[in-house]
């Protein structure tokens, strides 16, 4: 029994060492300003703060990546997160999307933050500061109702 224990201890740590050399790609698309959020948005310096801390690391093409995106497999699992945080909502492309679409994502951030589905619980763990306050989902939500009627009006 001792044997074997050794031999799956030693095999466990042969693949953890192995796993390292397997990484994801950590370089974030390069941002056109013409496309991003603020380009085409009117963003609140106090909404900005907000989304900056607790949303852009995954909804954006500025990700901050922390330590522990260099050891798998952490690294494959925050990969993944951050690719379809940006595959649902991306504000560094957000000009890229048609008016309705717009007005969906931002009824969807009002409503994922009011459920305290956003940001994840997971990134919460590490990331405590991107804690939302319900003051600062009242916030988003208002901003969100006042962009959409924004995006809405004739020019």
């Amino acid at each position: 029994m001792k044997k074997i224990l050794k031999i799956l201890t030693a095999s466990l740590f042969a693949g953890f060492i192995i796993a390292q050399f397997i990484r994801p790609d950590r370089t974030n698309p390069a941002v056109v300003q013409s496309e991003s959020l603020q380009s085409s948005t009117s963003v609140p310096a106090e909404v900005q703060t907000l989304l900056s801390r607790s949303c852009s690391d995954c909804h954006s093409n500025e990700t901050s990546y922390p330590w522990y995106s260099n050891i798998s497999p952490f690294s494959w699992f925050l990969a993944d997160h951050i690719e379809e945080g940006r595959r649902e909502l991306n504000f560094s492309i957000w000009n890229t999307y048609s008016p309705a679409k717009k007005n969906k994502k931002l009824d969807e951030i009002c409503e994922q933050v009011e459920a305290h589905a956003m940001p994840l619980p997971s990134y919460l763990w590490l990331h405590g500061n991107a804690s939302l306050a319900d003051s600062d989902i009242k916030l988003l939500c208002d901003w969100t109702i006042t962009a959409k009627s924004v995006s809405a009006s004739p020019n």
